[in-house]
């Protein structure tokens, strides 16, 4: 089970991946920059996590548009 993200962290995370679309991608790193550069959060910790939130929207999106839907299937 993962741990759950304060609201003000997924709502900034969000925020920033409608506003700003093209500079996030799969790359936690490249994330990481782009939210230091792009919100001013004093926080080391804080834009870690907003970095990690939206790297986890970005490959659910991914996924979505692909069309990869994990199924599972008991054999009998």
């Amino acid at each position: 089970m993962g741990k759950v993200r304060p609201r003000f962290i997924k709502n900034l995370a969000r925020k920033l991946l409608e506003t700003y679309p093209d500079r996030f991608n799969e790359d936690f790193e490249n994330n990481k920059r782009a939210v230091a550069e792009l919100a001013d959060i004093p926080s080391k910790t804080v834009r870690n996590k907003v970095a990690g939130e939206i790297t986890r929207l970005v490959k659910r999106m991914r996924r979505a548009v692909s069309g990869e839907v994990e199924v599972k299937v008991e054999e009998q």
